[in-house]
């Protein structure tokens, strides 16, 4: 699948980043499905949207989006991971999955939107 009309899940808690992801994602051609900004709703949104892929932000508030991740497995919904800390703070049961590092850059982004959608269990 190409990224051109993909319905991203993004979440992310600070609404600076949650903007310029937004801007980012249209630019790349993708459909924003659902934006949350917090682990609670991230969970509902990972459980019930109807997305291609998802940008999850590592640490939400305080708390790991791990289980959100988990969601998203358990769906076969690929996920790129964004992180300010690097890759030591990686989920172990979710390595294998892109990380794009903080500050966000399109090329970087589109890759590891790409490199999930590639991965996407058939």
């Amino acid at each position: 699948m190409m990224l051109t009309n993909a319905r991203v899940l993004l979440v992310e808690d600070e609404a600076l980043l949650m903007m310029t992801l937004t801007d980012m994602l249209e630019e790349l051609g993708c459909r924003l499905a659902g934006s949350a900004a917090s682990l609670k709703s991230g969970l509902a949104m990972a459980h019930d949207l109807d997305i291609d892929v998802a940008v999850l932000d590592v640490n939400l508030r305080g708390e790991r989006s791990d289980p959100v991740a988990d969601i998203l497995a358990a769906r076969g919904i690929p996920f790129v991971f964004t992180t300010g800390y690097g890759q030591p703070s990686m989920p172990g049961r979710h390595a294998a999955a892109p990380v794009v590092s903080k500050p966000y850059h399109l090329a970087q982004l589109r890759a590891g939107l790409e490199q999930a959608i590639a991965q996407r269990p058939d």
